[in-house]
């Protein structure tokens, strides 16, 4: 029943890409809590936090970050336990549907719940983008919320080329569909801080850094990709 499950959930995935649907029905899912100064809430959170616990849920935009973000916190006098459920590849509808991304959300250790979504969903045209993206947020959110965690988003960045399915696609122009994809996303998840790593990339990009940042495949994080990463994180959690 469990891989009939994930074969549906990476069908639907496949599907919505193409701007279809399937037949499947799933429960309706509660309306995410409304917070009314998610900033506030991160902030007041971190502050009473000796060691602060970061679980990041995504794929392997996350690989290097847990690592990095913890040995950036480190450096500032900061204690910082992570932990992670990243695959390769893998959707917000694929860990919504993965018991072993739940049982972590659930076991009720972390102070902050990082979610990412796959590289590409958030830059879509927003009827797929919402389609593919909304309803397991929402999902991961509440249930972040449930188990004592803050949820944030993680706001990946655009691939150096920008999207190769798309004619003429830029860098710049990649970035700021998905940094739209993750407003939109963060205020249908009832309001959640959004972490601008894609910014902090796009701000390297015109200093004439950003090609450093990459791999030789212009699409995954480099060691100095990881780098800036982590900053951000630590700027957005932490401050300074």
């Amino acid at each position: 029943m469990k891989k009939s499950k994930q074969i549906i959930v990476r069908f639907t995935f496949l599907l919505s890409l193409l701007g279809l649907t399937t037949c499947v029905t799933h429960r309706p899912l509660p309306p995410a809590a409304r917070v009314p100064n998610p900033a506030k809430e991160l902030a007041e959170r971190v502050a009473s936090q000796q060691i602060l616990r970061v679980l990041f849920v995504g794929n392997s935009y996350s690989f290097g970050v847990p690592e990095a973000f913890a040995k950036t916190a480190a450096a500032q006098g900061k204690s910082v336990n992570t932990g992670h459920s990243t695959f390769g590849g893998w959707t917000l509808a694929q860990h919504a549907e993965h018991e072993g991304t739940l049982e972590k959300i659930r076991s009720g250790t972390w102070d902050v719940v990082v979610i990412q979504e796959h590289s590409l969903i958030p830059a879509q045209p927003p009827a797929k983008r919402d389609a593919a993206m909304f309803s397991p947020l929402r999902l991961l959110v509440n249930e972040a919320r449930s188990h004592g965690a803050i949820p944030v988003l993680y706001q990946t960045w655009g691939r150096r080329d920008g999207n190769s399915l798309l004619r003429k696609d830029t860098f710049r122009e990649m970035t700021a569909r998905l940094r739209a994809g993750y407003q939109a996303a963060a205020k249908q998840a009832g309001g959640v801080v959004i972490v601008p790593v894609g910014d902090a990339w796009e701000r390297e990009m015109n200093a004439g850094r950003g090609r450093e940042l990459f791999i030789d495949d212009g699409s995954h994080p480099s060691a100095a990709g990881d780098a800036v990463t982590a900053e951000t994180f630590y700027r957005a959690l932490f401050g300074g």
